[in-house]
């Protein structure tokens, strides 16, 4: 069975004020194509179909126009929610959308009730396993203490449990939305620490032929048969070097395994310059660059008149800019962004606690009581995307 693997749509999501429905419109003509070329059996899209909870109307037009498409085809595609969308907007419909051959899997309650898809070789059955944000998904799993690592677990026990009574030979495939341990962020993805901990073992999917997850916007392989998608689109300056691709399946009879990228649309390249104003409007091998969104980051020692519209004569597309002045090796003060970046709401938070202490960090108990305080916000930010 051959499946096409793709995640993070993010649709409605501008690029530092650039709207990218176009080319997100373009990326959909793109999967189409691919789908209709290459003999797609089945579509799998990983979670972020949309970049908020309540998408504008341009992007729940042009998702409207995906799905009708590839009904279309008559070819199935399993799509999951993420951690941006509104699982249950997104789910609304799904029953009648079922009969379509589109299958949107929303609910943690349905993990293990999976799309079955057959070929010349038998079943293949397909779980959706939607973003499990711990705080809300709990009781659903009965986890003693919420974290990713418990909720997802439990959530592959109800499907191994189903994969046990099925046909022996039965082929498995299971999209889950999620940071795995292994896999390479970028900028652009939402932070979903809960307990100090973002990522979950890749171990957490054995006993499946494949799974395709959503979330981390670059494509990587994290094992050969767990692997990400990653964006069709670069949604931050930290993906310049990504190479933005779907994954093109072969589930073997067997459960054999081989896969490929397949390139996806490229709007327009990514820069990142920097150095003096004067050297970035002067050096030829800066000519590349003309026609591409630029960041720039200027190191004069003092900011020069106009950045913004001298950068622009010579990059059109410049979109950000920043400064970081070039410091004698005897200053040891760094700009506040360098001495953030990298850097955690908690590490940050006990370096504040450090520095009106003279020094004296937290202690154990008011790190437990900053770590709780922050998982609590992010919960009491995932219920307020469930209620709007």
């Amino acid at each position: 069975m051959r499946l096409l693997h793709t995640s993070d749509w993010h649709l409605g999501r501008a690029f530092h004020r650039v709207n990218l429905l176009d080319a997100q419109a373009a990326f959909i003509d793109h999967l189409v194509a691919v789908v209709r070329e290459e003999r797609v059996d089945a579509v799998l899209v990983a979670g972020d179909v949309y970049d908020r909870a309540v998408p504008p109307l341009a992007a729940v037009e042009l998702f409207d126009e995906a799905l009708h498409r590839l009904a279309d085809l008559g070819v199935p595609t399993v799509m999951i929610s993420g951690n941006h969308d509104s699982a249950r907007r997104l789910g609304v419909g799904s029953g009648l959308i079922d009969k379509a051959g589109i299958h949107l899997r929303t609910s943690p309650a349905r993990v293990a009730e999976p799309v079955v898809l057959a070929d010349a070789h038998g079943d293949v059955a397909f779980y959706g396993l939607p973003y499990l944000e711990p705080a809300l998904v709990k009781d659903e799993f009965k986890v003693a203490k919420p974290s990713h690592e418990a909720v997802l677990g439990a959530a592959m026990e109800r499907v191994r449990a189903d994969l046990a009574v099925r046909p022996h030979g039965t082929r498995s495939v299971v999209l889950a939305h999620a940071f795995v341990t292994g896999g390479s962020p970028s900028d652009s993805e939402r932070d979903i620490t809960v307990g100090g901990v973002e990522s979950v073992p890749a171990g957490i999917f054995d006993g499946v032929d494949y799974a395709a997850l959503g979330h981390l916007h670059g494509s990587q392989t994290i094992a050969d048969r767990v692997r990400y998608s990653g964006s069709p689109l670069a949604y931050s300056f930290s993906e310049e070097h990504h190479r933005k691709t779907m994954w093109l399946v072969d589930l073997g009879p067997d459960g054999e395994l081989a896969a490929e990228r397949v390139d996806c649309p490229v709007p327009r390249r990514l820069a990142r310059i920097a150095g003096k104003l004067a050297d970035l409007l002067d050096d030829p091998a800066l000519d590349v660059h003309t026609e591409s969104w630029v960041e720039a980051t200027l190191t004069d020692a003092t900011r020069p008149a106009d950045p913004m519209a001298r950068l622009a004569e010579r990059f059109p597309h410049v979109l950000s800019l920043a400064f970081e002045p070039e410091r004698v090796d005897a200053d040891p003060v760094a700009s506040y962004a360098q001495r953030l970046k990298g850097r955690s709401d908690q590490e940050i938070a006990e370096d504040f606690v450090g520095h009106v202490r003279g020094g004296a960090g937290p202690e154990p108990g008011e790190r437990a009581v900053l770590q709780d305080a922050f998982d609590a916000v992010r919960a009491d930010e995932a219920l307020r995307e469930v209620a709007r």
